[in-house]
């Protein structure tokens, strides 16, 4: 048992080497390789104690990732932390900290500057719809959403 639990971690230590993981993510890989419970309890304990394995620093990996390579709102963001096993606390105060960062109207402005590809106003109602669709989709907050979108409608439409 002994020599199975030194496989699950060193399993565990591979996996995390390729990129942050949450204990979740690594306790059900290690299980889908066929390690025992017992083995991958051992190996997660070992690797938390190692500080190997930490879900606030995967939460805002997960976090930064999300808000700069994808441009996702809050709430989106909140949403794939907890989507990998982390517990909601610890992906709120995440999100918290790296919002505390940012300028959250830039970065909705950044979303659909990217959807409107290079065109500074909105075509039509529908078109309208469409993005608050896709804003709303990507986390951002509805009442943010219609300021923007009305903005660039040029004062047209007032819901979403």
């Amino acid at each position: 048992m002994a020599d199975n639990a030194r496989d699950a971690y060193v399993a565990g230590l591979t996996l995390l080497a390729r990129r942050e993981l949450s204990e979740a993510q690594v306790r059900q890989r290690l299980v889908r390789k066929g390690h025992s419970v017992e083995a991958v309890d051992s190996a997660i304990e070992r690797l938390t104690g190692e500080r190997a394995l930490d879900d606030a620093r995967t939460a805002e990996a997960i976090a930064r990732t999300e808000v700069t390579v994808r441009g996702r709102g809050r709430l989106r963001v909140s949403q794939r932390i907890q989507s990998a096993g982390i517990a909601s606390a610890t992906a709120k105060r995440a999100v918290e900290q790296v919002y505390a960062d940012l300028d959250p109207d830039a970065l909705l402005a950044g979303a659909l500057d990217k959807r409107l590809r290079g065109r500074s106003t909105i075509a039509d109602e529908r078109e309208r719809n469409r993005l608050y669709r896709y804003l709303i989709g990507q986390g951002f907050e509805s009442d943010r959403v219609i300021a923007v979108l009305r903005k660039r409608s040029g004062g047209r439409g007032t819901e979403g």
